[in-house]
């Protein structure tokens, strides 16, 4: 397990006990998830980037971290005031951003990248969507609210039509990604899918000859896309410039450490997460030519597009540039 999920919500708990209506400059407070997806935000932690680059402003930047399970709770702690940054999925953030238009206007702050997410199944007999059952269930992160949730409903809408686009809802089940992970290594379980990310889904198909996957999402998407995604309020970002400009540029200084190299941003994820995870297998999912680390959304509208089609969000965007900031490294977002 890659992180200590009881210390995690106890954590969180306090936390989200301690919301405060605003935070001063120099201060941050984070929320992140379970998986490598999460990598750049290890490594600004590891290697305090956030403070370094605050310092460059002649700032003395506080940065908090907590970890979460699913883009609900990361939405509810950010609409709370408990947590100034969200790291979740696309879906989560589209939620945010149409529910809090002319209010607090949640917009995206950041890619944390490109990763291809599978949906595992140990069950023999599924091998497409298509051939889950009743008798089956599907771990994501948040039903109908994760990112995973919403390319399966997309998978699902292309498949049966709009009007059954949730029609896997009824048999999924929010469990976090390293329990669900256990679950399909084990077997004998009610779940027999996980729609998870690396390298979650990695281990389930290394420590389980019978896991194989049913879903890619870049064949959803329709190529490589950024799952994951940071995400504020216009209130932080505008009342606290110097803080977000070294959260941002501590970004990139990350994914460029990690694009040279991979064995430090390999070593810094075993530490951080206090994590098991093989290093081998953590090396080929960094270097692995679908995975792209960088801050720019890319291939995110489709999920917009559609959540809009079947009435997940009341407002369409008209394009990425709607749900993500004005800012100089998001250019060319898609």
């Amino acid at each position: 397990m890659l992180k200590n999920l009881v210390a995690a919500t106890l954590a969180a708990g306090l936390t989200l006990g301690a919301a405060t209506a605003a935070r001063a400059e120099g201060q941050i407070r984070i929320a992140e998830q379970f998986g490598i997806v999460y990598l750049l935000l290890d490594v600004a932690k590891d290697q305090k980037l956030i403070e370094k680059q605050g310092k460059a402003q002649g700032l003395d930047i506080k940065v908090d971290y907590v970890t979460l399970s699913g883009g609900a709770a990361v939405n509810d702690a950010l609409l709370s005031g408990s947590i100034d940054v969200a790291g979740a999925g696309v879906g989560p953030l589209l939620t945010l951003w149409d529910r809090t238009r002319a209010r607090q206007n949640v917009r995206g702050i950041a890619s944390l990248g490109n990763f291809p997410y599978y949906l595992v199944s140990n069950n023999p007999n599924v091998k497409t969507i298509a051939d889950f059952t009743d008798k089956d269930r599907i771990a994501v992160p948040a039903v109908g609210v994760s990112v995973q949730s919403r390319v399966l409903q997309l998978a699902s809408a292309k498949l049966w039509g709009d009007a059954q686009y949730n029609k896997l809802d009824k048999i999924s089940v929010a469990v976090p990604h390293p329990e669900a992970t256990a679950a399909i290594i084990k077997g004998g379980t009610e779940i027999t899918g996980h729609f998870g990310n690396p390298p979650f889904q990695e281990q389930s198909l290394a420590g389980n000859p019978n896991a194989r996957i049913v879903l890619k999402s870049y064949d959803v998407l329709g190529g490589p896309a950024s799952a994951t995604v940071l995400y504020g309020t216009e209130k932080f970002r505008e009342q606290n410039p110097k803080t977000y400009k070294a959260f941002v540029d501590a970004l990139a200084e990350a994914a460029q450490l990690i694009r040279g190299n991979p064995e430090l941003a390999a070593d810094i994820f075993i530490r951080t997460n206090k994590s098991n995870v093989d290093r081998k297998l953590l090396l080929s999912i960094i270097k692995n030519p679908e995975v792209q680390f960088k801050l720019a959304p890319e291939n995110t509208y489709a999920l917009a597009e559609f959540m809009h089609r079947v009435g997940a969000i009341k407002n369409k965007p008209a394009s990425v540039k709607d749900y993500f900031f004005d800012d100089a490294h998001l250019a060319g977002g898609s």
